[in-house]
C-alpha cells in the first residue's frame, strides 16, 4: 500500500504515507460546501503535477551537473462543471538566475513535461506550462 485515507467528518480527511509517516488533511473547496481550510484534492492533483514536473526536471538537471536550486511552480487550478473536474491546471516555472545553454534549457524543459503525473492525467485536462529562464 501506498497511503491510507481516513474521513474525518465534516469533509475533512486525513491522508498518510505509510513509508514516511507523513500526513496530509485534505478540506472539501468552499465552492463545493467545505471549508477550504486545506489542500482540497483536486488542489492535490494540480500541485502533484507541478511537483513532478520540477522533481524531474531536478533529475535531468543533476544527470547534467547543474543546479537548479530555487526554482519555483506557480500552479493554478481551474475547475469546469458538469461533470465537476479539473479542466485546466497552469503551471509557470521561474527559473534560477543562472546561464543554461538553450541546449540544457530544452532538456530541462522536455524532461519536466515528460514526468509521470503530466502523463497520466486524462486529455480532457489541459495543461499549459510556461518556463521563464
Amino acid at each position: 500500500m501506498t497511503s491510507t485515507v481516513v474521513y474525518n467528518g465534516d469533509l475533512r480527511t486525513t491522508c498518510t504515507h505509510l513509508a514516511s509517516g507523513t500526513q496530509i488533511v485534505t478540506d472539501a473547496p468552499v465552492d463545493n460546501q467545505g471549508r477550504g481550510e486545506a489542500f482540497s484534492p483536486t488542489d492535490l492533483v494540480a500541485t502533484a503535477l507541478g511537483a513532478c514536473m520540477m522533481t524531474i526536471m531536478g533529475i535531468k538537471a543533476r544527470d547534467l551537473g547543474l543546479d537548479i536550486e530555487g526554482a519555483r511552480t506557480d500552479v493554478t487550478k481551474i475547475m469546469a462543471a458538469n461533470p465537476r473536474r479539473i479542466a485546466r491546471v497552469e503551471v509557470t516555472f521561474s527559473m534560477p538566475p543562472n546561464h543554461f545553454t538553450q541546449k540544457e534549457k530544452d532538456l530541462l524543459e522536455a524532461a519536466a513535461l515528460a514526468c509521470p503525473v503530466c502523463k497520466s492525467l486524462d486529455m480532457g485536462c489541459e495543461q499549459a506550462v510556461n518556463f521563464v529562464w
